[in-house]
């Protein structure tokens, strides 16, 4: 493995044994269902799993959630606090997982991040410094792609609501929170796509049943832990 900045001190990443697996997507595009199928079928076939994802860390996880129920976060707050959560897990729990061989699956890593604080006008220069310095580079990302509409109707058979950040609504896209939402939405899709010029993801299409997407994801997964 390697870092895609300096990354940690004191780390040599040969270190690592295990495998970084990511899965990206917006909420309501199926990450939570894959990631739980991708746990079941790996470790049914003798695959230690470990998952990790945002708002996890033990350090700041609660303090964020409670700063977000206030709507009142700017965005270079926000980034900080993530970027702490994601630097608090990275070194105490997908470092530790990976040198015991491990495969650490991810429910969201940094590029959600930068895709949030770009869509919310954050520096691309000071973002990539802070979330890539010391960021793994994963082994494999898939990023599951789903329209903005089908986003709605999912999002609203989970939770019947729409989530104040997850629809922008602290950038003003719009006063009505469905509007809101999908200007979001279809600003954080083109986001993904300049990151993935970058990262260069796995396009997974994510408007199809659970298990004929898991059976893709699971099909890729296997070739890459039999190289």
């Amino acid at each position: 493995m390697k870092f895609y900045g300096k990354g940690l001190p004191n780390l040599n990443p040969k270190d690592l044994l295990g495998k970084l697996i990511v899965i990206e997507g917006a909420d309501g595009s199926g990450r939570s269902t894959q990631i739980r199928l991708l746990t079941d079928w790996l470790e049914g076939h003798g695959h230690a799993t470990v998952n990790v994802g945002l708002k996890r860390s033990t350090l700041v996880s609660n303090e964020l959630a409670t700063a977000m129920q206030g709507n009142i976060l700017s965005p270079i707050t926000l980034s900080l606090f993530y970027a702490t959560d994601f630097a608090d897990q990275l070194e105490n729990t997908i470092i530790p997982a990976l040198k015991a061989g491990f495969i650490v699956l991810a429910d969201r890593y940094i590029y959600t991040l930068i895709a949030r604080d770009l869509v919310r006008g954050g520096n691309p220069e000071w973002l990539f410094q802070l979330y890539t310095n010391i960021a793994l580079v994963p082994d494999a990302v898939f990023y599951l792609d789903v329209a903005p509409r089908f986003l709605i109707e999912r999002n609203f058979q989970k939770n019947a609501s729409l989530n104040y950040w997850e629809s922008g609504m602290d950038i003003h896209l719009s006063r009505d929170i469905f509007d809101s939402f999908l200007k979001y939405q279809r600003k954080m899709k083109a986001e993904y796509r300049q990151l993935n010029e970058r990262f260069h993801f796995e396009i997974i299409k994510g408007n199809r049943l659970p298990r004929a997407i898991s059976l893709e994801v699971q099909m890729k997964i296997e070739k890459l832990l039999t190289e």
